[in-house]
Parts: structure tokens; sequence; C-alpha cells
């Protein structure tokens, strides 16, 4: 049986010819669900928030001054360039965040499992997923129009690499229970900076 792009022979029990997940599998199975869903809440409006706000505030506040000042002292409006960062900045969840995911179900199963080489492997992975997800997220946001947007995706690609590179997070999580508890709450501290403009 194929489980999200990793195969679990030994987690399942073979009923005749159907072979179905243990507790385990289901476990990992929701700890990867929350991961994709975390991701969905967080990129589900897709940078709406900037556009509402900006048509919002043209449609609530009558203009006080003749048309020519008001152009002159317009905020720029950065919802066409935000939208597109952020279009491209979907693939995190589809690519990198699951590639993670899956590595963080791999190491706590080897864990659990006693298997401390495999489970070793499965944590470089996930470390590497979160580098490449913080170069990704360097790279679209340095391309953005909004100096606020930039540094936003500065601020969270640098806590994607410091995880990557202390592994507390991944270190601290012993078992699938401590993964689906604290996933979602940990992808929002890492990508709250830049959620805030996607979101």
């Amino acid at each position: 049986m194929i489980t999200l792009g990793w195969t679990s022979g030994a987690a399942e029990r073979n009923l005749g010819k159907v072979c179905t997940p243990d507790d385990k599998d289901l476990l990992m199975r929701r700890a990867i669900v929350a991961v994709l869903a975390g991701a969905t809440v967080l990129a589900g409006s897709a940078c709406d928030s900037d556009a509402t706000s900006t048509d919002t505030t043209a449609a609530s506040s009558p203009p006080s001054v003749a048309p020519s000042t008001a152009a002159n002292t317009a905020p720029p409006d950065y919802s066409a360039s935000t939208r597109l960062v952020c279009d491209k900045l979907k693939t995190l969840y589809t690519t990198e965040l699951r590639a993670f995911g899956t590595a963080m179900g791999k190491m706590v199963t080897y864990k659990e499992e006693k298997q401390t080489s495999e489970a070793e492997k499965a944590e470089r992975v996930a470390a590497g997923q979160l580098q490449a997800a913080a170069t990704k997220i360097r790279k679209e946001t340095a391309a953005a129009e909004n100096p606020d947007f930039q540094a936003a995706g500065k601020v969270s690609a640098a806590k994607l690499e410091t995880s990557a590179k202390d592994r507390k997070y991944m270190d601290k999580v012993k078992t699938l229970t401590d993964l689906n508890k604290s996933v979602e709450a940990q992808f929002t501290e890492w990508l709250n900076p830049v959620a805030g403009y996607c979101g």
C-alpha cells in the first residue's frame, strides 16, 4: 500500500487480500491531513485581504480633495503584485511542506520503532524541506512590490531556516500524537508573517 509517497508494509494487517492500516498509519495520515488543512487555511483566500481592504477603503471614504491632489497622496496599490507572489507561494503547500509532513511522519514512526539511523535520515529530509521552503519564500517575496511583504518574507524564511538548522521542533516530536498536536501551530508560527499578505 502506498501512503502519500511512502510504503507502509509492516504497519498493515493482512485480512485475506485486503490490507488495512493500523493505528499508527491512521495517526500519521491525520498528521499529514492536519498539515494540508493548515496550509489550506493559510493559502485559501490567496491575497483577497489585500484587494478587499483597498476596495473597501476606496468605496467607504469620499474624496475630500480635488482628484489631482488625491492621486498624489493615495498609497500605492500592491494588490496585483501581492496576488502574483501569493499564487507562486501556493506550491509550498503541495511540494515542500507536504514533503516535510511526510518526512516528519516517517521520522516519528522510526523513533517509535527504535530505528535511530532511519529516524535521523528522515529528520534530515524534513530539515531539507524546511530549507527549500525558506528559499522559495525568500525568492518569491523578494519580487513583491510591497516592501512590507518583502520584509515579511524574510521573517518567515528566517524562521524556517532556523528550525531547519537547530531542529528543536523535530527533536521535541517523539510520537505521532505529538506531531498531530503541534504541527498546525508550528506552521502558523513559521508562515504567519507571509500569511498576513496571502491569507
